[in-house]
């Protein structure tokens, strides 16, 4: 019998594996791709989730592989004025600093360490986890291999780390909604290009329905480019539900420039930057109801199986990695247990829960909700609009709601003391 049997070998899943490592516990990752490849584009690590990293041993020197600490959050009007930025990361005042990522490099450095650590063996991949049976023992999984072939898997506990399709999740939940798209369309790529402001800057631009973000991946080569990652983004009515069968899929340049054609300011023209572009995904920004529970005895669901949630706040893979961590952090203390997975759903289940539903309101992006309302969007000086302090609470309120206001992240203890070990 296996102790640990994760399902999904993604980020979430990875670092679940690399923390049962750390304190112990065997553990076999069992993935449904056939290969890992290096997919997606950028993504945000945030000082909560470095932490994390770097106590399971990963180094700056590996993130600055896959990517660049960002050092500036700032929010601008669809006229092109500043609305709100501040510091990030160690600028900020934080002990870790936030990382923009190459999400596919970050995945794939993830699984050479599992490798490198757990042995070649331990992600199973073309490995598809069905479902699960409860029995006296712990828990009996339904498995699919490369060759077709159906089978059963032992294990004293399972965790879903199979994303928001999660089968997992729709066996523990069979009455859950469907997946929930409100209308915000995305194009996603990546482009080579001069990094906006300080540069290494992560910019909103525009308003909460009609909006730009954009963040550089890598650090600059000698001829000041980087690698930057873009999100453009238009809201629209999702009444109806997503038009298509699947959920990303790429595109063409003419299926979307024209809804940034005014986003031209003298300090970047946006259509000139996507017509450069090295690739152009489109998928819709989608998210989960919250379930009351991720648990049913021997079985957790984590990550997107649990919480998929709006990258409005750039916290959907930080709150995977967390994840991970408060799991080790409770197998710790009470051994290979649904009691174990239980004080995990305590701690994470509801407030995360809370999260998800702060970011389909928009989440930090909610400041543009304001602008809007109160003047449109349009304006001359945005303190006569939303006051400095106004802004500032705002923006305290959701680092703490995610879990990362600076005075308590600095102050917290180690998730994970060095060194901990099972048995």
């Amino acid at each position: 019998m296996t102790p640990v049997l994760i399902s999904g070998g993604g980020i979430g899943g990875l670092a679940l594996a690399l923390t049962l490592h750390q304190i112990g516990v065997p553990c076999r990752v069992l993935e449904a791709s056939r290969e890992m490849r290096p997919l997606g584009v950028g993504i945000n690590l945030q000082p909560n989730a470095v932490r994390e990293l770097y106590d399971l041993g990963i180094t700056a020197a590996d993130l600055d592989r896959v990517g660049l600490p960002i050092r500036e959050w700032a929010l601008v009007g669809l006229n092109g004025r500043e609305v709100y930025a501040e510091p990030r990361g160690r600028d900020a005042g934080y002990d870790w600093p936030q990382y923009g990522c190459h999400r596919g490099r970050l995945h794939m450095m993830l699984y050479d360490k599992v490798v490198e650590r757990l042995g070649p063996d331990a992600v199973e991949l073309g490995t598809r986890v069905h479902g699960y049976r409860l029995t006296q023992d712990g828990v009996t999984v339904e498995v699919e291999g490369p060759d077709g072939t159906t089978g059963q898997r032992d294990a004293r506990l399972l965790i879903a780390a199979d994303g928001i399709h999660s089968p997992i999740r729709a066996q523990m939940h069979p009455d859950q909604p469907p997946i929930h798209w409100g209308g915000a369309l995305m194009w996603r790529g990546t482009v080579r290009a001069k990094p906006l402001r300080g540069g290494a800057s992560f910019v909103g631009l525009g308003t909460h329905r009609h909006r730009m973000v954009i963040y550089p991946i890598s650090a600059p080569d000698a001829d000041g480019m980087a690698l930057v990652n873009w999100i453009a983004e238009v809201t629209m009515d999702g009444t109806d539900g997503w038009p298509h069968d699947g959920w990303f899929r790429p595109v063409q340049l003419p299926d979307f420039v024209h809804h940034f054609d005014g986003f031209r300011y003298d300090w970047l023209d946006v259509p000139d930057m996507l017509s450069r572009a090295d690739c152009y995904y489109e998928n819709p920004m989608i998210d989960r109801d919250p379930v009351p529970t991720w648990v049913d005895g021997p079985v957790a669901l984590m990550g997107d199986a649990a919480h998929a949630m709006y990258p409005t706040g750039s916290n959907g893979a930080s709150q995977a990695i967390v994840d991970a961590r408060v799991l080790g952090a409770k197998l710790l203390a009470h051994g290979l247990t649904p009691e174990a997975l239980a004080a995990y759903d305590t701690e994470l289940c509801a407030p995360v829960s809370a999260l998800v539903l702060r970011n389909r309101g928009a989440g930090p992006f909610g400041l543009l909700n304001l602008l809007d309302e109160r003047c449109g969007g349009v304006f001359d000086e945005i303190d006569a609009v939303i006051p400095p302090q106004e802004r500032r609470d705002f923006m305290a309120g959701y680092k703490a709601a995610t879990g990362f206001a600076i005075e308590t992240l600095n102050a917290a203890p180690p998730t994970i003391p060095p060194d901990a070990h099972i048995g």
